[in-house]
C-alpha cells in the first residue's frame, strides 16, 4: 500500500457526534467542546448543523454556538446544511467559514433522512454551491451512505461513481465519501477512490468513517492508499445517522483520537499531537458525561 506523506484530520464531533445523543447538551457545553477542539489544533471543526430544528433538535442552537465560540486563527469552522434553505440560513449569519452540503447515494435513505429524491438533492447541491460562491464561503459536499445502506444493502460502485460525476458536472470540486454505517468493505472503498482519482484528477475527495463491525481502520487506510485527501472522525467515537434503523444509529464514527494515533504511528503527518488529542478526548468525555470509545492508548 502507498500512503500519503501527510493528511488532514477533520473533527466532526460537535455536529455528527452530538446530533444523535439521547440527552440534551447545553449550549455552553457545546461551546466549551468546540473550544477544547480548537485548543487541540484541528484544522477543520464541524461546529453544528443548519438542519431544521424539528428534524435535529439537539442542534437548534446553532447560531448561538457560532456566536460564542473562541475562534483560533487558521482553523476552519464548518457547518452542515442538508438543503438550500439551510444554506441560506448559514450564509446569512456571516459566521460560517465553510458549508457542508449533504446527500446520500441511497434513494431510500435520502427520502428518510432529507425527504428528497437523489435528483432533488443533487440539484440543491448545485444551487448551494452557487450561493456559497456568491457569499465567498467555502463549500464541500458530503456523499453520505456511499457504500452500504442499512435499508438497501451494498451500493454498487457504478452508482457511487455516477453520483460523483453528477456533482462534478454541477461544478463541485470538493467532496467526501462517507462510510456512514460502518459496514463497508475496504475493497469497494479502494476501488471507488482509485476510480474517482483517475476520472476526476482535480477533485478533492476525503473520507468520512464510521465503525460498526471493526473494519473502520482498514477502510481508512484503503481510502488513503487510493488517494483520499482527508479523514473525518468524531472525538470519543460519538455519533451516528439520525435516519438509521432502530438500534444502529448509535454506532459512531471512528474516534478521532484513534485516527490521529494510527496516522502518526504510521509516519503520516497530521500536524496534531497524539497526547494532546487524547487528553482533549478525556476532557470532552467528562464535559458531556459520556464514555470515551477510544481503542488506542498513548
Amino acid at each position: 500500500m502507498k500512503f500519503p506523506k501527510k493528511i488532514k484530520v477533520i473533527e466532526v464531533g460537535p455536529r455528527d457526534g452530538l446530533q444523535s445523543l439521547n440527552k440534551w447538551i447545553p449550549t455552553q457545553d457545546k461551546i466549551k467542546m468546540v473550544n477544547l477542539l480548537s485548543s487541540a489544533n484541528f484544522p477543520v471543526i464541524e461546529v453544528s448543523s443548519f438542519a431544521h430544528p424539528k428534524v435535529v433538535p439537539m442542534l437548534k442552537d446553532v447560531e448561538k454556538v457560532f456566536e460564542q465560540i473562541n475562534r483560533k486563527t487558521g482553523i476552519v469552522y464548518r457547518a452542515l446544511s442538508p438543503n438550500l434553505k439551510g444554506t441560506f440560513r448559514a450564509v446569512e449569519t456571516k459566521m460560517v467559514d465553510e458549508i457542508l452540503g449533504l446527500l446520500t447515494v441511497s434513494e431510500t435513505y435520502s427520502l428518510k433522512n432529507q425527504n428528497m429524491t437523489l435528483d432533488d438533492a443533487i440539484n440543491e447541491a448545485g444551487k448551494s454551491l452557487k450561493l456559497c460562491e456568491k457569499h465567498d464561503v467555502n463549500f464541500v459536499m458530503a456523499i453520505g451512505v456511499a457504500f452500504y445502506c442499512p435499508y438497501d444493502g451494498l451500493i454498487s460502485n457504478e452508482k457511487i461513481l455516477s453520483v460523483v460525476k453528477r456533482l462534478y458536472d454541477k461544478g463541485i470540486r470538493r467532496v467526501y465519501l462517507a462510510a456512514s454505517t460502518g459496514m463497508e468493505n475496504p475493497s469497494n472503498i479502494n476501488y471507488v477512490f482509485n476510480k474517482t482519482r483517475d476520472k476526476f484528477p482535480d477533485l478533492d475527495c476525503g473520507f468520512h468513517v464510521h465503525d460498526r463491525i471493526g473494519m473502520a481502520a482498514t477502510n481508512m487506510f484503503s481510502a488513503l492508499d487510493a488517494g483520499a485527501t482527508s479523514v473525518e472522525g468524531s472525538i470519543c467515537g460519538i455519533g451516528g445517522g439520525i435516519a438509521m434503523p432502530h438500534g444502529t444509529g448509535d454506532y459512531g464514527n471512528l474516534p478521532t483520537e484513534d485516527i490521529v494515533t494510527m496516522l502518526n504511528r504510521s509516519n503520516i503527518e497530521t500536524l496534531l499531537d497524539t497526547k494532546l488529542v487524547h487528553e482533549t478526548a478525556q476532557k470532552i468525555a467528562s464535559l458531556l458525561k459520556i464514555n470515551c470509545n477510544s481503542r488506542t492508548n498513548i
